[in-house]
């Protein structure tokens, strides 16, 4: 199993160093990962005619929608300020560019190529590969193995086994923590960290929620994080950094298994008892006795809904994620969890497509140690080519049925939100005719001469999918009408609930008319007047027109009835398109549930990456590191070299640009460090190299719960998660209860390793 050097073309000299070209290499690499681990926007001012000029040029291709002119609403007349760049009508635009972990490293690697620091060599070596290792083979094993993964999780399995785990611990608090536990662990240990935090991280949130005597779910959403990527440390297919490291010591999948395995397990047997006695040991925390809501016979009557199916619980996830709801969503998150979903051929057929590739690359993998080089991804891409044919064979089969229930869904959710705009409308109208006559009490038909703003998007309620915010401007009329202008601006808000800073996506304006000469004497019969041509955005895909009637009742007190019928105009790219994945939605609900959650966004993180380590490599940085790591394993041997990549990978994982850079740095400097025990004629043990080996693939795998979010892509998917679920975790606070979490699970990984490799590696020369 001995790393063939001579394949390996690593150049040691690191006089190279001195140049320009190499300093700038080092210094981007270095930015780069700071970007990567506090990301922000660039704001860019562009002249608004240009921007303009580009979308009635876009336009008229019929790309988009004709825009709409901002100064006919009398919200933007009464707020904006000429030259105000936020504004409607400023001079100019603000656009907001993000740096994060795909931008950032792309970026560096142009810039890199721009001053030639980089050329051919170095693309060529992080996409195609080098040195044994093959970016192209990692990424398209890692995503079709992640497909098959993500629609097991997309049938229900995960959150009904999670169900069951529930059932058999009862209301034991101490024991639902063990089994929770031992559940996440097992799951992940075959089908990875990601499908465990997609499925797991909600469960636990509804779960959470729903008790009344667990106040913080920290304990729950900390540990299921934390043994998830412990758990993936053990199969090679279950995190792609594992990928990174067996190829790039050609280490067969079975030895890495058998190797990782015990210093896996031991960590996860001890870390139990110091989580549930020591770290979280609080009854707010995981109390003795878990006080659950009750589910309702009826709601436990009800037939499961398929959650990949959109709107498929009409009004009642809007209603789940609004926290001023209060009971109603408590209610609404116990039926998620107490009545789940699960299609159960198609979780069937996932599991038995899973075992089957995973045994398969096991046999395969070994194989090819003798049979000369097989890529893994000619295994993992027929099975979830299998799997995707049988995501679309049944989502055809029931499409009639999910259609149903998606356009169902969807008129509920069209006429819940229409029938809040118009509460809004008629709680403002009220307000503002209050204040009129406060401001005028001797005239009953007196109006105020300035427009109010009666709402504030700050002080608005809080809603999961649209902030309305509104101003009612009643102003007598000329002739014989009074004119009331409504400008309802509805705009979409990110998952914290914040809205974003771009302009609204949608304004509804609307002229309500009051005849004077046909209102009735008989104040017992209300007046009653149609407005018709309000366009409101409903979040589904597609515009929509609102009629709205105002009717005045005996009391003179405005209400309104909002009417949601679909918008008929020309159709546009944009409209097609969406008009075509809602479709793809309704009639392949889990195809096309499961291709949104793969993690795409790790290609070109990946492969950017890539290409900034081989950088480091042709420019001599890289060896620079392997001479300073030779020298603190030649001071402190095995033991040393266990404690000391241990710390490194931990620490990197958070600085150098997630997990996945972390591995592909540190397997080119242990390549390096290979490179140089050769030339010098000085082999290193075998103790000691594999030591250094599996110690690094501890750290790489454990230091996803260490210090930041940023320190692997599944800490970003967790954190955006729960932010969905309304629990926001600061970075001090994921920082301060994972420092212990992960000190204990260092010491325990490694102290098992040390005395695996004492007792089944001997000092005889590795590279002999």
């Amino acid at each position: 199993m001995a790393e063939n050097l001579n394949d390996i073309k690593l150049n040691l000299d690191t006089t190279v160093i001195r140049e320009w070209r190499s300093i700038v290499t080092l210094i981007v690499f270095v930015l780069t990962n700071i970007v990567v681990l506090f990301p922000f926007h660039i704001p860019l001012y562009i002249p608004r005619s240009l921007r303009n000029a580009v979308l009635d040029r876009l336009a008229a291709l019929r790309v988009i929608r004709p825009r709409q002119d901002p100064s006919q609403h009398v919200s933007a007349a009464i707020n904006d300020r000429p030259g105000d760049p936020n504004s409607e009508t400023g001079y100019f635009v603000r656009l907001r560019f993000p740096l994060n972990f795909v931008t950032a490293p792309l970026i560096a690697d142009l810039f890199l190529l721009a001053i030639l620091a980089i050329g051919r060599d170095e693309v060529y070596g992080g996409t195609i590969g080098s040195d044994n290792i093959v970016p192209i083979d990692i990424m398209a094993f890692f995503l079709t193995l992640a497909y098959i993964a993500i629609s097991i999780d997309a049938s229900g399995l995960i959150r009904y086994l999670a169900f069951k785990v529930l059932q058999k611990a009862g209301k034991y608090g101490h024991r639902l923590f063990f089994y929770l536990y031992a559940f996440f662990f097992c799951l992940g240990t075959f089908i990875g960290n990601d499908p465990i935090i997609l499925s797991g991280t909600a469960f636990l949130a509804y779960m959470t929620r729903v008790s009344s005597n667990i106040v913080h779910p920290r304990a729950w959403i900390f540990t299921q994080f934390a043994i998830a990527n412990i758990a993936s440390a053990i199969l090679v297919s279950s995190n792609p950094t594992n990928l990174v490291l067996a190829g790039a010591f050609n280490i067969r999948f079975i030895d890495y298994t058998a190797n990782m395995i015990v210093p896996v397990i031991l960590t996860a047997i001890f870390l139990f008892p110091f989580l549930l006695y020591i770290n979280f040991a609080n009854e707010s925390l995981i109390p003795l006795s878990i006080q659950m809501h009750e589910l309702s016979e009826e709601a436990r009557a009800k037939k499961p809904v398929n959650p990949n199916i959109p709107h498929a619980r009409g009004n009642a996830e809007e209603e789940e994620n609004d926290p001023a709801n209060g009971e109603q969503s408590k209610q609404l998150s116990l039926e998620e969890i107490m009545n789940p979903f699960l299609d159960k051929s198609g979780a069937g057929v996932g599991a038995v497509i899973m075992a089957a590739t995973l045994i398969t690359l096991l046999a395969v993998n070994a194989a090819s140690q003798s049979t000369g080089k097989l890529f893994v991804y000619w295994v993992t891409l027929p099975a979830a080519t299998l799997m995707f044919a049988w995501d679309l064979i049944s989502g055809y089969l029931h499409r009639k049925e999910t259609r149903k229930i998606a356009r169902d869904g969807r008129r509920e959710v069209e006429r819940a939100r229409a029938e809040r705009l118009a509460r809004q409308l008629e709680e403002m109208e009220r307000a503002a005719l209050s204040a009129n006559q406060q401001s005028e009490p001797q005239s009953d038909t007196a109006v105020a001469q300035q427009p109010t703003t009666l709402a504030d998007p700050s002080d608005a309620p809080s809603q999961n999918k649209d902030s309305i915010t509104a101003s009612v401007d009643p102003r007598p009329g000329t002739g014989d009408e009074d004119t009331i202008r409504v400008d309802v601006n509805i705009a979409e808000t990110s998952n914290d609930e914040r809205p974003q800073e771009t302009h609204p996506s949608t304004s509804a304006r609307s002229t309500l008319y009051e005849k004077q000469g046909s209102t009735r004497t008989d104040s017992s019969k209300p007046l009653e007047e149609v407005a018709s041509g309000v366009r409101l955005s409903t979040g589904l895909g597609e515009h929509a027109r609102a009629t709205i009637e105002r009717v005045t009742d005996a009391e003179k007190q405005p209400h309104y009835t909002v009417t949601v019928h679909p918008e008929q105009g020309k159709a546009t790219l944009v409209s097609l398109m969406a008009d075509g994945y809602r479709w793809s939605q309704e009639t392949f609900p889990t195809a096309t549930a499961v291709i949104s959650h793969l993690p795409f966004a790790l290609i070109p993180f990946a492969f950017s990456m890539f290409i900034l380590v081989q950088a480091l490599v042709t420019k001599g940085w890289v060896p620079v590191f392997a001479y300073g790591w030779d020298h603190w394993v030649n001071k402190t041997g095995t033991v040393g070299s266990v404690g000391g990549m241990a710390f490194l990978s931990v620490i990197l994982c958070n600085f150098a640009g997630t997990n996945i850079g972390t591995t592909i740095l540190l397997s080119r400097v242990i390549q390096a460090w290979q490179k140089i025990h050769q030339v010098n004629g000085t082999p290193i043990s075998n103790r000691t190299f594999w030591a250094t080996v599996y110690s690094m693939a501890l750290g790489v795998n454990y230091g996803a719960f260490s210090a930041a979010f940023s320190a692997s892509l599944a800490g970003l998917l967790w954190r955006d998660i729960l932010r969905r679920k309304h629990i926001h975790i600061r970075r001090l606070d994921f920082f301060r209860v994972n420092l212990p979490i992960i000190t204990i699970a260092m010491v325990l990984g490694c102290a098992a390793l040390i005395g695996e490799v004492y007792i089944y590696r001997h000092e005889d020369p590795y590279d002999a």
